[in-house]
């Protein structure tokens, strides 16, 4: 029995520039606006909300299945799927296209400018759940739109629970698709800006929207979690880190821990401290797949912040 990410998988290339851009940006010259940036320091790196939650999941131990679109410049991160062990049967290469790819200029400031392509993305509709056999438990995280919708129906359809994840699709979705999204999963996981934002699109309070899933899980950052279910708010506390370096990708890696979890059938604190821990994890580290924590690893941590082993 398989757990299957629906998500995007992308390219992220980042670029550092080694100046201000409020120092080459003139308020004044805003209409006609003609700037060309030396960045000395570029990185480009493997991401995409299914392609990273797939990559937590095998470092926990499981063989998950990526459900996801990709162009014609996806050789590399095939290489990449492989060596990790990652099975790449439903991800599919749509001809013509290129891959989503993130075009992201740092300045020393952090602020950021970044340039989003989705691509092959925007094709994920041609991918059906209903055609691979053996799933246990699914998730639908951002993507395509319109493959986001055949996803969840799909899941719905086939009495497979999947956890509904609307990211960074929140704004190009309706609040009429969302309450039907909803009233589809099993789960709901958001971040807090994401919860109130789901919240204004749908009318529906926290704890209505609560009531349409079996756990809506919100996370707070730095200030950990809440996971209400069965009528009430479990808090789940934040794992300390070892480092801030880069957020990218740590929601993403906070639910592979939930879906380990769900998938184990554990409860929802031990599931929701496995999640902590794997953000905690990834925090540390830039880039969205780069962290290699063995399993043995993650279990020490999450010793260390809860005093017992999670398996």
């Amino acid at each position: 029995m398989s757990i299957l990410v629906c998500g995007s998988m992308a390219y992220d290339s980042i670029m550092v520039f080694h100046d201000r851009f409020k120092n080459h940006i003139l308020p004044e010259q805003i209409h006609i606006l003609n700037l060309s940036f030396l960045v000395p320091e570029m990185r480009r790196e493997f991401g995409g909300c299914a392609g990273n939650i797939a990559y937590n999941l095998r470092l926990l131990g499981a063989d998950p299945l990526i459900v996801a679109t990709v162009g014609d410049d996806a050789a590399p991160y095939f290489k990449h799927l492989d060596e990790l062990g990652l099975r790449r049967n439903h991800v599919r290469q749509v001809e013509g296209s290129f891959t989503a790819q993130a075009f992201i200029t740092t300045d020393l400031d952090d602020n950021q400018i970044t340039a989003f392509h989705p691509g092959a993305m925007m094709h994920s509709q041609l991918n059906r759940v209903a055609d691979i056999p053996g799933a246990s438990l699914g998730i639908v995280s951002p993507d395509g739109p319109e493959g986001m919708l055949a996803h969840v129906e799909g899941f719905a359809a086939g009495g497979v629970p999947f956890v509904f994840d609307p990211g960074q699709a929140l704004p190009i979705l309706s609040g009429e698709q969302l309450l039907r999204c909803l009233k589809l999963a099993r789960y709901c996981t958001v971040n807090d800006y994401e919860a109130r934002l789901m919240s204004e699109k749908t009318g529906r309070s926290i704890a209505e929207m609560a009531a349409e899933v079996k756990a809506l899980v919100v996370t707070l950052g730095g200030d950990g979690s809440q996971i209400y279910v069965d009528g009430e708010c479990l808090q789940i506390p934040a794992v300390k880190a070892d480092a801030i370096a880069d957020p990218t990708g740590c929601g993403d890696a906070y639910r592979a821990g939930l879906l380990y979890g769900l998938a184990q059938g554990w409860d929802w604190p031990r599931t929701g401290r496995l999640a902590a821990v794997m953000g905690a994890i990834k925090i540390a580290s830039r880039g969205p797949q780069n962290h290699r924590p063995s399993r043995e690893d993650i279990a020490e941590r999450y010793r260390s912040a809860f005093g017992e082993l999670p398996w």
